[in-house]
């Protein structure tokens, strides 16, 4: 086979693993809106803000159409989420034959515990952070304000926040890709952790609210997360040591 075949052939399938992922996304998104449907999933993304807020006091929706495309969009990101590992393994079996044996057994928990880390990053700030964030504005709004967040606001500011949190989850992976593939040791690792622990403090100040809980809430995972990606990737250094020699 040709150079221009072999090329050819991978474009051929890149687009066919690109169109099963889109249609597992698609399968998974009009299930989510049949079952359990756009305006349930909302209302549970909105527990947190809803229980901070005063009794009887609802969120608002100033756009015209506003109330049926916030749903729908929060829907498509839900689905977009159940459906990440059907994409990831299209793109796992796509770049896989590429791969070297010990970069394959590398890459694929490296892959599978990404996922699970970000996930468990939008899990800590749904049930953990937003809760203690919401109450502490709630308590420190004047008394004579009513709280009522627009849907559109609220929900542009809780992806943001996922992204964040989810992110910031990842540091463990970050360090010890970085250790694996021989750009830091773990030495220079524990160096510069004073600076690590600056900039994940200006991180939560830039990312979170103007207030100290949710910027703490941010910093100190990233400080614990760089310290258990810093153990791992004492382990990983080893594996790559005994494989180089």
């Amino acid at each position: 086979m040709s150079q221009q075949e072999n090329f050819v052939s991978h474009l051929v399938e890149l687009r066919d693993r690109l169109l099963r992922a889109v249609i597992g996304f698609l399968i998974v998104f009009v299930a989510l809106m049949a079952y359990p449907g756009a305006a349930y999933i909302f209302d549970l993304l909105a527990l947190p803000i809803q229980s901070a807020l005063p009794e009887g006091t609802k969120m608002i929706a100033t756009g015209v159409i506003t109330p049926f495309m916030v749903p729908v969009k929060l829907t498509a990101m839900v689905a977009f989420v159940i459906s990440l590992p059907i994409l990831l393994y299209q793109a796992w079996s796509f770049i896989a034959p590429g791969l070297y044996v010990h970069e394959k057994k590398m890459a694929l928990p490296i892959i599978f515990s990404s996922t699970v880390l970000f996930l468990l990053g939008i899990a800590f700030c749904h049930f953990i952070v937003f809760g203690k964030v919401f109450a502490f504005i709630n308590d420190f709004a004047p008394q004579s304000i009513t709280p009522a967040p627009d849907i559109e606001a609220y929900m542009s500011f809780v992806l943001t926040m996922f992204m964040a949190f989810g992110m910031t989850f990842e540091v463990p992976i970050v360090v010890v890709v970085l250790v694996y593939l021989g750009v830091v040791t773990v030495e220079k690792l524990a160096e510069v952790r004073g600076y690590v622990i600056v900039a994940a403090f200006v991180i939560a100040a830039i990312v979170t609210p103007p207030d100290v809980m949710s910027q703490l809430f941010l910093a100190i995972p990233i400080c614990i997360l760089y310290e258990v990606g810093i153990l791992f990737a004492k382990v990983i250094g080893k594996q790559r040591q005994q494989i180089m020699e």
